[in-house]
């Protein structure tokens, strides 16, 4: 079972217990090979079997959240993130008792494996070891492709791959630490100067993607909701235009995409992100810096020291606890959308000259239970209104054991912060910032319901603010065209900062 178990979805079919492994019979005649005296090959072979099963697992895992693999170089430190999310998402409790649950499974694989290699060296067969020799050279060739075999090396060839998927991140880990010292904007002069001194905000919605437009579950409620929004801000004296962007990302992992666009790199791993962080590459927010303008974060979702936050650009930090919240949390989601962007302009208010500021949004963010309700903008005060709609609420634990029911209340909740933002954007301000609105990924596959990466990517701001952007070819209103390009999301700082400064000399 070790052997045929697989590690992504889509093969979890009873078909799967018909399959043949070609390691099978190359064990089993070695073990026999030994006989009696092969407790070191037994310790190894249960070492390599077990790994096997979690490298599995891990990836069945991978593939269920964020459509990729399981890569050994970059996505240990992601065990911890998702220990949080579990203990978020099912309670300290159930948490506790799942992986407890993994140890028990974990160990009783361990025991059967060493309990069944042990009756195996029983056997003793003179022969076996010459056989097992021609079996292990059938299941490496097959492993290698070098022949087609009726069975397969499944667990063989997901071995290989992993070791040459290490040697490729490693080498290409070099190459992007190259390119990271390399920036078209060192040295470049009055950057950011069409804007007049204007500020500009980027929100994230968190897990807002294409799903939104293209799956009709979804598309009938977001589609309605952003349609209804663009009257407001034609009466606010705004316009609107949106695009595609394809993020580097799926599922999670927020903080990759919000780098690769600050920094126009490509940041789809760990690893990637922090050699951005370690190089000389300078963000927008850096650029910004040097051209005036205050760099601020407001990250509701940040709740222990971040010393990313200073190497990323900016200049002030409004974590969860700085934005005056005193309401309760939405389970995993500590500030509701709409506190956390009154929150904003509070804060921006006391900035003193133009400002660059990251906001990003949490009520999207699974496990997307209990969904907030907007209130009266006035009536927000420290937040405690909120309680009411977390009392009696829904509950991970009451959503999470039906997909249906998961995908609704990623519905209600990315509606929620459409109509947070969107309502927020309206509000009467004396001069109104330009203000891109984007998704940083897709929700894991299962609620995508797609394997598409692409983003919506929202400009508001005044008519004469936008006009910089004609080139661009991006739809009018909050609806981008289906068949509209998508741009790689590594791409937008350079086009953002070729669009709002004076041409380069030369």
């Amino acid at each position: 079972l070790v052997l045929i178990q697989p590690n992504h979805p889509g093969a979890m079919t009873l078909g799967a217990l018909g399959f043949f492994p070609l390691e099978l019979p190359v064990i089993l005649l070695a073990l026999m090979a030994v006989s009696g005296r092969g407790r070191v090959l037994r310790v190894v072979l249960v070492t390599l079997l077990v790994a096997g099963a979690v490298l599995k697992a891990a990836d069945l895992a991978m593939f269920s959240a964020f459509g990729r693999p399981f890569d050994l170089v970059t996505d240990l430190p992601l065990i911890l993130s998702g220990w949080e999310l579990g203990r978020g998402a099912l309670g300290v409790g159930l948490a506790v008792l799942a992986g407890f649950g993994g140890a028990v499974i974990l160990g009783a694989l361990i025991a059967a494996l060493w309990w069944a290699t042990g009756v195996w060296t029983g056997f003793g067969l003179r022969w076996a070891g010459a056989v097992a020799l021609v079996f292990a050279g059938l299941a490496m060739a097959d492993g290698l492709r070098a022949v087609q075999l009726p069975g397969a090396a499944f667990t063989t060839r997901l071995a290989l791959e992993r070791v040459e998927a290490v040697r490729r991140t490693l080498d290409d880990l070099a190459r992007f630490e190259l390119a990271a010292e390399q920036d078209p904007y060192t040295g470049r002069e009055a950057l950011f100067g069409r804007l007049g001194g204007r500020d500009v905000r980027i929100v994230f919605v968190e897990s807002y993607g294409r799903a939104s437009f293209d799956v009709p579950a979804y598309a009938e409620t977001h589609l309605a909701t952003l349609r209804g929004a663009e009257g407001p801000l034609l009466q606010a004296g705004l316009a609107v235009r949106s695009g595609w962007l394809t993020s580097p990302i799926s599922g999670g992992q927020s903080w990759l995409a919000h780098g690769t666009l600050a920094s126009g790199l490509r940041i789809d791993g760990q690893s990637r992100y922090g050699a951005m962080l370690a190089s000389p590459r300078r963000t927008l927010f850096h650029l910004a810096r040097e051209a005036g303008y205050r760099t601020v974060a407001v990250a509701p979702g940040i709740t222990r020291d971040w010393p990313e936050g200073q190497r990323l650009g900016f200049g002030r930090i409004h974590a969860a606890g700085d934005l005056g919240y005193r309401g309760p949390a939405f389970d995993w989601v500590t500030v509701p959308d709409q506190f956390t962007l009154a929150a904003a302009d509070r804060l921006m208010a006391a900035v003193e000259g133009p400002s660059l500021a990251q906001i990003t949004l949490l009520s999207s963010h699974a496990p997307w239970v209990p969904v907030p309700r907007m209130l009266p903008w006035d009536s927000l005060g420290d937040g405690s209104g909120f309680a009411a709609q977390v009392e009696g609420g829904e509950t991970p634990e009451s959503v999470w054991s039906d997909t249906a029911l998961i995908q609704d209340a990623y519905r209600r909740s990315i509606d929620y912060a459409l109509q947070a933002v969107t309502a927020d954007a309206a509000r009467p301000r004396a001069r109104p910032p330009l203000t891109i609105v984007l998704g940083d990924h897709q929700p894991a596959p299962f609620v995508a319901q797609g394997a598409s990466r692409d983003v919506p990517v929202h400009l508001i701001g005044p008519p004469e603010v936008l006009a910089l952007f004609d080139g661009w070819g991006w739809t009018p209103g909050f609806v981008p065209d289906a068949d509209l390009a998508a741009w790689p999301m590594e791409s937008f700082r350079d086009r953002f900062l070729d669009a709002v400064s004076p041409a380069a000399p030369g």
